[in-house]
């Protein structure tokens, strides 16, 4: 699964805070707070007493800590029991264990980039697909209504 620190190119320690853009030819471990710009083409992995408020931009992508920001994974992501996500995931493969918490919307891709839903969709349905699309967003705003006056 994840890393161990040795293997790792660069560490954040717990305790340090680092502010500014990160971009690492390389894997990354964060144990202390990072906000900014972060790209890595490896793995990022934030630790159990990481606390990160950026997009990431990764290969793969392990969450033990706390994220504010959305991840884009080439590869897969791994969300661990004592992690939490304040954001979107767009990544082909997600493990997610039992305890994450987690707010944000999930796309799954097949891992080559180019085919999105929405794009499935259109070669599926051709001229159909603003219906089934705007259709979708009519029942997402209708629950979001219904939940809000529960």
């Amino acid at each position: 699964m994840a890393k161990t620190p040795e293997e790792t190119n660069c560490i954040i320690g717990e305790g340090s805070v680092f502010q500014g853009r990160f971009y690492v030819n390389g894997s990354i471990l964060i144990e202390g707070k990072f906000q900014g710009d972060i790209k890595t083409d490896d793995q990022l992995i934030v630790g159990p007493t990481g606390k990160v408020r950026t997009d990431i931009m990764a290969r793969r992508v392990t969450i033990a800590g706390t994220l504010i920001g959305n991840i884009i994974a080439t590869e897969e992501v791994n969300l661990v029991q004592t992690g939490k996500v304040l954001g979107d995931i767009s990544t082909p493969k997600l493990n997610v264990e039992q305890g994450v918490l987690t707010q944000g919307k999930v796309t799954i891709t097949s891992g080559n980039g180019t085919n999105t839903v929405k794009k499935i969709i259109e070669d599926s349905f051709g001229n159909e697909t603003d219906e089934i699309f705007s259709g979708l967003e009519k029942e997402k705003k209708k629950e979001k209504t219904k939940g809000a006056e529960e």
